[in-house]
């Protein structure tokens, strides 16, 4: 039975809001009692990794002119957390939420399948910054950090959101809250407190937003991370208790709760082994239909065409998928973001460039004709069969018609980089990321940098010297903001 789901008959006597405040406390204690030797190897690698990835990413994102312009606009206090890809520092507010924000604006995040989103890029910003303001072990920081993504991924699949809700800014700042709360020494109780209250500060954000083209979709992540800190300053101070809150923002106001989820398997089962790295700049929910066109480019030998040639070969593009990829269906986008949530667009820049980058979200009709034309082809419809098989996968089928006729038909069960689906090596992420920062070098130096963390006396000069290290040069980033 999937994750998150009731195994019996609801009591009439049950109460939903107590029942979430001792899954809570059950999950914080765990938090708490949790020691970074005792963690499996197994795990201790995985986490090293995601955090490579979302250094990398936040590094890749903060180079561009969206991110330059909101550093621009921003209040940077002078502080000891670092913004990654420039020479900034600031106090952890800023730090968490311009980190947080670079790290989800080229749609390259990972994920986690069964939470249905993106753990670490709520936890990690807020847990990062403080951890370099306070200076904070390493081996505490990697606590603080596999806490959050844990926390985070749990409260998602215990959340089932309502039709229409995005899931940025909704479950994710519980783990913020956590990590942030044992960085800052506090109790069991506190840490559930701390948990609690972000529940609590979840954003109702609308997946038309992300569709549209909506930066406000980017905002939610960083809401995140400010939510998730400020929850652990409530807990310090002793403003906040554990009330069962998620029973009401996650489970009344925004979808359903099964708090029973938040601890089934703990210790055991860790999230984090079920996560997902991506290599397209794109939902994730298109990433299947881009594999598959990445496929029918190589089968069909039209990497050797030219672009207005591909789209000539291609007559038609169906796509079925589940009840989540469906909407994705927009032919025609606004702006780099919307690219990033279209399927049809994922399908054609993968035809076409053998690539899906964040470089080509940003074409215009004008400059890239084909790649308009070519959507213009590909059609979305959602298969209930592949919805049946959700979450333990998220199958596409792909089938196009070409030119002369011929019918090829594609199918995965899963994006490539899901930890059940040619899972991403230390050499694999690498390859991918380098990629996309352009400099096998920095991307070596991230890689360190991620290893050892765990084993360093103070996470604040590692964590400094890192932004320091993945600056641009002042001429192509237009200053260090």
């Amino acid at each position: 039975m999937p994750p998150g789901r009731s195994r019996t008959r609801p009591d009439p006597a049950f109460d939903p809001q107590r029942e979430a405040a001792r899954r809570t406390e059950e999950l914080a204690h765990w938090a708490w009692t949790s020691s970074w030797p005792e963690v499996p190897g197994a795990v201790r690698e995985r986490l090293s990794l995601v955090l490579f990835d979302t250094l990398a990413v936040t590094v890749a994102g903060a180079r561009t002119e969206g991110q330059r312009r909101i550093r621009a606009a921003w209040p940077v206090p002078p502080g000891d957390a670092p913004v990654l890809g420039t020479t900034l520092r600031t106090q952890p507010d800023a730090a968490a939420y311009l980190n947080a924000t670079a790290l989800v604006c080229c749609e390259l995040d990972e994920g986690c399948a069964y939470a249905r989103g993106h753990p670490a890029a709520h936890a990690f910003p807020a847990i990062l910054a403080l951890a370099a303001t306070l200076n904070s072990t390493g081996a505490a920081t990697a606590r603080a950090l596999l806490a959050g993504y844990e926390v985070a991924a749990r409260f998602g699949r215990a959340t089932a959101l309502a039709p229409g809700v995005h899931p940025h800014g909704t479950w994710g700042a519980t783990g913020a809250a956590a990590g942030c709360a044992l960085l800052l020494g506090l109790d069991a109780h506190q840490v559930a407190a701390a948990v609690d209250t972000a529940a609590g500060l979840a954003v109702a954000g609308h997946f038309d937003s992300a569709l549209d083209g909506h930066r406000v979709r980017d905002a939610w992540v960083g809401a995140a991370a400010l939510s998730g800190l400020a929850a652990a300053r409530l807990a310090a101070a002793g403003a906040v208790r554990t009330t069962g809150t998620a029973a009401l923002s996650l489970g009344t106001l925004l979808g359903r709760f099964d708090a029973a989820a938040l601890v089934d398997g703990l210790g055991e089962d860790w999230q984090i082994t079920h996560n997902y790295f991506k290599r397209h700049a794109s939902c994730s929910y298109t990433h299947p239909a881009a594999d598959l066109a990445l496929d029918l480019r190589t089968a069909r030998h039209l990497d050797r065409l030219r672009p207005a040639e591909v789209t000539d070969a291609v007559r038609e593009i169906r796509v079925d998928t589940h009840a989540l990829a469906a909407p994705l269906d927009r032919r025609r986008w606004e702006g780099s973001l919307g690219a990033m949530f279209s399927v049809p667009y994922a399908v054609a820049a993968a035809l076409l460039d053998g690539a899906v980058t964040p470089a080509t979200a940003e074409a215009t009709e004008a400059e890239r004709p084909e790649l308009f034309a070519l959507a213009a082809k590909v059609s979305v419809a959602e298969d209930p069969a592949l919805t049946a098989r959700l979450p333990h996968e998220r199958a596409t089928r792909l089938t196009a018609v070409l030119a002369g006729g011929e019918r090829v038909e594609l199918s995965a069960p899963h994006p490539v980089g899901d930890s059940s689906h040619h899972p991403f090596t230390t050499r694999t992420l690498q390859a991918v990321l380098t990629g996309l920062l352009g400099d096998d070098t920095l991307t070596d130096q991230l890689r360190r940098a991620a290893d050892r963390l765990p084993d360093t006396d103070g996470a604040g000069p590692l964590l400094r010297g890192l932004a320091a290290l993945t600056a641009a040069p002042a001429a192509s980033r237009g200053g260090t903001r």
